[in-house]
């Protein structure tokens, strides 16, 4: 490896090593109670370092709810490519966000339950957050049409159904994660059972 390589994984490394420690003040200690100087102390690096590679907190914030989105899309992408019968993968689909949530609790907390998350919109330009989160929850949207285009669910509003299957699944990894003291059911009978109420709402044959 030539020293052009070295260095651009070192800056890499480094880099991840911001994100990864601010990601768990922010779970830890919460958004507004982290600073540059913590993330810096917490790495054993100066905050002028981290200057170099995000701007502020909002910056760091942004590329960790980017980095969750892009995880997830590549996971329920998969699940999307599935041949067979739209109503099962869309099933599938439900299951694989719910079990990404659980599996990166995390992740899905800093992305989706955190409090002061940045606007959707920074100035003029777009952010991360906004623009990943819209080609994950595109996944979502173009299984429902699927669904609906093989007469498998009521032919609706597709962004409406389409948000409310999202909400459901999302309320579930969201108490699942924040309330472990609840006495839930068994975990992956709650979640089958959660996503079967959800599909026969939306579908032709709800009885």
């Amino acid at each position: 490896m030539g020293v052009t390589e070295r260095k651009a994984r070192e800056k890499q490394e480094l880099r991840q090593q911001v994100l990864d420690a601010a990601r768990e003040l922010f779970v830890r200690e919460g958004y507004e109670n982290v600073s540059m100087r913590k993330i810096a102390d917490k790495i054993e690096y100066s905050p002028a370092t981290i200057y170099t590679y995000f701007q502020d907190k909002d910056e760091i914030l942004d590329c960790l709810c980017e980095e969750t989105f892009l995880k997830l899309h590549l996971e329920k992408l998969a699940a999307a490519h599935q041949i067979g019968d739209p109503l099962q993968v869309l099933k599938k689909g439900m299951e694989t966000y719910i079990r990404f949530g659980l599996e990166h609790p995390d992740h899905y907390f800093v992305t989706f339950i955190l409090k002061a998350a940045p606007y959707e919109k920074t100035g003029n330009r777009e952010t991360r957050k906004a623009k990943a989160g819209q080609q994950c929850f595109g996944d979502m949207r173009n299984i429902v049409r699927r669904c609906m285009e093989k007469g498998k669910i009521k032919n609706a509003d597709l962004e409406e159904t389409s948000q409310a299957l999202w909400a459901g699944i999302h309320g579930l990894t969201a108490l699942l994660i924040t309330q472990p003291g609840f006495p839930f059911v068994e975990r992956n009978r709650l979640i089958k059972r959660t996503i079967e109420v959800l599909v026969r709402g939306a579908s032709l044959d709800c009885g």
